[in-house]
């Protein structure tokens, strides 16, 4: 569809150019809300302009460019009208924006992961960390669920719950269906505020000392070590299996695990050895699964890696 973008580059008040919708949806990683593509020339200070359709409807409000120069290269993006709208609403009433918030971490399905839980096809937001205090913590929510719908309407993947999670008003009871062990699992969650940038804690992303080898898990491509040796290397105990050697062209590689990651948990068993590693692992073979899932922890963050049963 055609569009006109109305703004004030450069000072130039009133400037007006031409384009066309280049995608819908778009994640610009900026909160948890999507944008409109457009390639109608936006620059510096065209932001809070009108993008208009050929009827002369508000269809958007100029937001954002990509641009390794800094100027347009016709890649631009729009709050949508229908968001712009809640969030006036919003400023009018209450003189701020709320949103709703549940406290996890969220990762998508893919086509392995779905593997290794046992799941038909890749979809749903599978809860990789659940963060403390937050409104999931005081939930039956767990780690490892997958949630699949919330208030009747289906979630095809993180994007997707994040953005319908927003959409709710604060202090509100959510309906959450999950995915645990294969079947479907009924909660009520109360969900809090969205927190505010100053509220979110930085990450720390160094990576712990590595331990020396201790185990092979060649099918893998991985080396572990307890975790709790980290202490004799000066660094601090902790619960899970370390990871000291990836090798080099495994699928463990190609999935990002690397030295100083810790293995908190595989096919739902938590792991304190390379032993307990070997125990699930041959557990998830023994239930026929194509492949395995690991809750993998790397400095603060938490996500879920599925490795492929018997492949180097």
């Amino acid at each position: 569809d055609w569009v006109i973008a109305v703004g004030n580059p450069f000072g130039l008040g009133g400037t007006v150019t031409a384009g066309i919708v280049s995608a819908r949806n778009r994640d610009i990683g900026s909160g948890p809300y999507d944008y409109l593509q457009i390639d109608a020339a936006v620059n510096r200070g065209n932001s809070g302009g009108p993008t208009f359709n050929l009827a002369g409807d508000v269809i958007g409000v100029n937001t954002a460019i990509y641009s390794p120069s800094g100027g347009n290269v016709g890649i631009a993006f729009a709050v949508p009208a229908d968001l712009a709208k809640q969030v006036v609403e919003q400023l009018k009433s209450t003189g701020s924006v709320s949103r709703g918030w549940l406290g996890v971490h969220i990762q998508n399905v893919t086509d392995d992961i779905a593997q290794s839980l046992g799941m038909e096809k890749p979809t749903g937001a599978l809860v990789s960390k659940i963060q403390e205090d937050g409104p999931a913590a005081k939930s039956e929510l767990d780690v490892g669920d997958v949630v699949v719908s919330v208030n009747g309407e289906t979630i095809g993947n993180s994007r997707d719950l994040a953005r319908k999670v927003a959409d709710l008003a604060p202090d509100t009871d959510a309906q959450l269906v999950v995915v645990r062990d294969g079947r479907e699992v009924p909660l009520t969650i109360k969900l809090g505020q969205f927190p505010g940038s100053k509220q979110v804690a930085s990450l720390d992303k160094k990576a712990p000392a590595v331990a020396p080898e201790t185990s092979d898990l060649k099918d893998l491509g991985l080396s572990l070590a307890p975790a709790s040796t980290l202490s004799q290397e000066g660094g601090q105990a902790q619960d899970g299996v370390l990871i000291t050697r990836v090798g080099d062209g495994s699928e463990a590689s190609a999935k990002g695990l690397q030295s100083g990651d810790i293995i908190l948990e595989v096919a739902g068993d938590k792991v304190m050895a390379p032993s307990d590693v070997s125990k699930s692992i041959d557990g998830a073979k023994a239930k026929g699964r194509k492949a395995v899932l690991l809750r993998v922890k790397t400095g603060d963050q938490e996500r879920f890696v599925a490795l492929t049963l018997g492949k180097v």
